[in-house]
C-alpha cells in the first residue's frame, strides 16, 4: 500500500469562525449604542440640549447637533485609527492592510456625512430661519459656509472628508497611505477650532489642547476597533505582534489624551469648586471613563498578551476589548456632551478692552525686566508634548545602547537635550509671552529657532541614534526604523537636503515671510503661529544638517564649497537685518503700532532693536558653523592623511615608486 501524507497545513487565520464575525458586529454596536446613551444621558444632565429664550432652533438640531458631533468624531477615530495602526503594525499588500483602509474608506464617507448634517444645523442653530428651497434660505447658507469663521470650518471637514472618502478607497500602497494618514489627521485640525474655546480666555491654550486631544484620542479609539476588524484575518503569531504594537501607540495615545484633557478641562473649568457643576460633573465621568480604559488597556498587556495562545486568555482579553470600547464610548458621549454644555468659567467679554486684549484676546503683560526673562511663563501645549517625547525616545534610545554595551557620545547627548530644552524656553518662556507685543523679542525667538537649537539638535544626530537603537522589522511591516530610513532616503529628502535648496529655503523664506502677509497670518491666526515655528525651526535643520550633520544624507558639498556657502548665507542674513534696521515704517503697523504699550520704546525703535538682534544673534550660530566646518575639514585632511600612512605601511607608496620609475625611464634614455 502507498500512503500520501497531507501536505502541512497553513496557520489559520485566529478565531476565524463565527466568534470573530460576531465580535466585528458587537464590538462597534456596544461603542455606538453606548455613546449615544451617554451624551443624551449628558445633555440632559448639563442642560447642553435645553430650549433657548432667543431664538431657538428647535429640539431635531438641540438633540441633532451633538449627536451628530458625537458621529463626526467616532468617524474620525474610526479614519484616523485605522490609517496609522495599518501604517505601523500591518504590512502592505496583504488582507489585514486592505481591511484597515476599507475601514478607513468606510468611516471617512460617514465623517463627511456627518459632517455635513452637522455643519447644517450648526448654521440653523446660530441663524434659526425655517428650512425653505428659496434662494433666501440658499444665500443666507452659502454666506454661513463662506464667509464665517464656523462654517468655513465645517465647509473645510466636509470637503476633506469627502477626499478622504476617495483616497482610502484607492490607495493601497505604503506612501499612498502614508500620504492619506497625514491628511487625514488634518483634517482633524479645523473641528478643533470650532468649539466655544475661542470665547475663553485662555483661547490658544484651549484650541491647542483640543486639537491634540482630538487627535490623540482618534488614534486610540480608531485603533481598537481596528483590532476588532482585522482579528479574523490575522493568525495568533500575526495578532499577538500587533497586538504589542498597538499596546505601545495606545500607551502614547493615553499619555498625550491624559494631559491635553486635563489642560482643556483647568480651562473650562477653572477651579475645583467648579467640578460641582454640571460641567464639572461630566469632565469627571470623562475622566472616570478614561482612567477605567487605561486600567484595563495596562491589564491585558501586562496579563493578556503574552498568553493569547490560550483559548481561555484569549476569551478573556476579546472580553476586556468590548468593554474597553463601552468605557471609550463613555468618554467619547460624554466629550460631545461637553461641547454643549457651558463651562463654569466666565465667558463674558468685559465690557471695556484694552487694545492688547482685542488684538491678542488677553492683556498686555507687564514690562520685560531682567528677572522676567526668567520667570515669565506661557506653555505652548503642542511644542511641550513635543520637548517631552523628543527627550524620552532619545534618551531611552541612548539606554537601550548601553545595555547591549555599543558606546554613545555623551556630548551628542548634551547638545540633543540643550536643543531641547532651549525650543521649550522658546516655545513656554518669555519669548512667547512678549513676542505679539514686542518686534524684538519675536524677532529673538525667530534667530534662535532657526539658527541656536537646529545647531544643537543636529549635533545630537538622532536619526543616526534611531537607525541603532531601535530594532529592525523581519516580518515585512514598517516600524519607526523603517519609516525614518525611508524618510532619509526619499526623493523628498534627497532634495530638502540638497545643500543649495536648504540653503535657498532658509534665506528666501526668510525674506518672503516677513515681506508678506504670512506675518500677519501668524500673528492674528494662531495656526499661522504654529506653522511659523515648525517652518523656521524645519528649515534651519535642514540648513545646518547639509553642512555639519552626521546624519546620512544623499549628498554634501566638499568643505571649502561648504564654507563658500555659509559666507553667502552669512551676508544675506546681516543684510535682513540691516533692511529691517532703515525701515522708516512699522512691520504691521495695525498689530505692534496698536498694543497701546506704556511702557519700553516705542514701536519704531522696538523694530530697529529686532532688525539688530537679526544681525547679530544670528551672527553668532553661523560663526559657531563656521568654525565647525573648519574643525571638521581639518578632521577629514588628518583622517585621509592617516588612511594614506597605513595604506604605505601596508603596500609602500605606490605612487611615489611609480613617480621614481618614471623619472628613472627618463634618466635611462636621456643616457641612450
Amino acid at each position: 500500500m502507498v500512503t500520501t501524507s497531507a501536505p502541512p497545513r497553513a496557520t489559520a487565520p485566529h478565531d476565524a469562525g463565527s466568534g470573530a464575525g460576531l465580535l466585528r458586529l458587537v464590538g462597534p454596536a456596544v461603542l455606538v449604542v453606548v455613546a449615544v446613551i451617554a451624551v443624551i444621558a449628558g445633555l440632559a444632565y448639563g442642560g447642553g440640549a435645553a430650549p433657548l429664550v432667543i431664538g431657538d432652533p428647535g429640539p431635531l438640531v438641540r438633540w441633532g447637533l451633538p449627536v451628530g458631533t458625537l458621529i463626526v468624531n467616532l468617524a474620525a477615530a474610526g479614519m484616523v485609527g485605522s490609517l496609522l495602526l495599518a501604517l505601523f503594525a500591518l504590512k502592505a499588500g496583504e488582507r489585514a492592510f486592505g481591511v484597515a483602509l476599507d475601514a478607513a474608506s468606510v468611516s471617512a464617507a460617514i465623517f463627511t456625512l456627518a459632517a455635513a448634517v452637522v455643519g447644517f444645523f450648526t448654521f440653523l442653530n446660530v441663524i434659526p430661519a425655517a428650512v425653505s428651497l428659496d434662494a433666501q434660505f440658499g444665500q443666507q447658507l452659502g454666506r454661513f459656509l463662506v464667509e464665517q469663521e464656523t462654517g468655513r470650518g465645517w465647509l473645510i471637514t466636509t470637503v476633506a472628508g469627502a477626499v478622504l472618502t476617495v483616497l482610502t478607497f484607492a490607495v493601497r500602497s505604503w506612501t499612498a497611505t502614508l500620504l492619506v494618514s497625514i491628511l487625514a489627521v488634518a483634517s482633524l485640525v479645523p473641528m478643533g477650532t470650532l468649539g466655544h474655546s475661542g470665547e475663553e480666555a485662555n483661547h490658544n491654550s484651549a484650541v491647542v489642547s483640543l486639537v491634540i486631544h482630538m487627535i490623540g484620542a482618534a488614534v486610540w479609539l480608531g485603533g481598537l476597533i481596528l483590532l476588532v476588524l482585522v482579528r479574523p484575518v490575522l493568525d495568533r503569531a500575526q495578532l499577538n505582534a500587533v497586538l504589542l504594537r498597538y499596546s505601545s501607540v495606545a500607551l502614547l495615545a493615553f499619555i498625550v489624551v491624559a494631559i491635553s484633557g486635563t489642560v482643556r478641562a483647568s480651562i473650562g473649568v477653572g477651579s475645583w469648586a467648579a467640578l460641582a457643576s454640571p460641567y464639572g460633573v461630566l469632565v469627571l465621568v470623562k475622566v472616570a471613563a478614561l482612567v477605567a480604559i487605561g486600567v484595563l488597556g495596562a491589564w491585558y498587556r501586562v496579563r493578556l498578551i503574552g498568553r493569547m495562545d490560550r483559548d481561555a486568555s484569549s476569551r478573556r482579553f476579546w472580553g476586556l476589548i468590548v468593554l474597553e470600547l463601552a468605557f471609550m464610548g463613555i468618554a467619547s458621549g460624554a466629550a460631545a456632551a461637553l461641547a454643549r454644555t457651558a463651562p463654569p468659567t466666565s465667558s463674558a467679554v468685559p465690557a471695556v478692552r484694552t487694545p492688547a486684549e482685542i488684538l491678542t484676546g488677553s492683556p498686555l503683560p507687564p514690562d520685560l525686566t531682567l528677572g522676567r526673562w526668567f520667570t515669565s511663563w506661557d506653555v505652548d501645549l503642542l511644542w511641550a508634548f513635543a520637548v517631552g517625547l523628543g527627550l524620552f525616545f532619545y534618551l531611552a534610545g541612548v539606554r537601550r545602547l548601553r545595555r547591549r554595551g555599543d558606546a554613545w557620545p555623551i556630548h551628542r547627548t548634551v547638545l540633543w537635550v540643550a536643543g531641547l530644552l532651549l525650543l521649550l524656553w522658546v516655545t513656554a518662556g518669555p519669548v512667547n509671552v512678549y513676542q505679539d507685543y514686542l518686534f524684538s523679542v519675536h524677532m529673538v525667538g525667530h534667530m534662535l529657532l532657526s539658527m541656536a537649537i537646529p545647531l544643537l539638535l543636529v549635533s545630537g544626530a538622532p536619526v543616526t541614534l534611531a537607525a541603532r537603537a531601535i530594532r529592525k522589522r523581519d516580518d515585512g511591516t514598517r516600524g519607526m526604523r523603517e519609516w525614518i530610513l525611508w524618510g532619509v532616503h526619499s526623493p523628498v529628502s534627497r532634495v530638502l537636503t540638497n545643500p543649495f535648496v536648504a540653503a535657498g529655503l532658509f534665506i528666501i523664506s526668510l525674506w518672503v515671510f516677513y515681506y508678506t502677509d504670512l506675518f500677519r497670518w501668524s500673528l492674528y491666526d494662531h495656526l499661522g503661529h504654529e506653522w511659523m515655528v515648525a517652518h523656521f525651526l524645519i528649515t534651519g535643520y535642514l540648513f545646518v544638517l547639509s553642512l555639519v550633520g552626521i546624519d546620512p544624507v544623499p549628498f554634501r558639498l566638499p568643505y571649502p564649497f561648504r564654507l563658500l556657502t555659509l559666507i553667502g548665507v552669512m551676508a544675506m542674513h546681516a543684510f535682513f537685518g540691516i533692511a529691517i534696521m532703515m525701515q522708516s515704517g512699522l512691520m504691521v503697523p495695525e498689530w505692534f503700532g496698536a498694543m497701546g504699550r506704556t511702557w519700553g520704546g516705542t514701536p519704531l525703535e522696538d523694530q530697529y532693536v529686532g532688525g539688530g538682534a537679526a544681525w547679530s544673534i544670528g551672527e553668532i550660530p553661523t560663526l559657531i558653523l563656521a568654525i565647525t566646518v573648519a574643525i571638521q575639514w581639518s578632521r577629514s585632511d588628518d583622517r585621509a592623511q592617516r588612511r594614506r600612512d597605513r595604506q604605505v605601511d601596508r603596500a609602500g607608496d605606490l605612487e611615489l615608486d611609480a613617480y621614481n620609475e618614471k623619472l628613472a625611464a627618463l634618466a635611462a634614455r636621456d643616457a641612450r
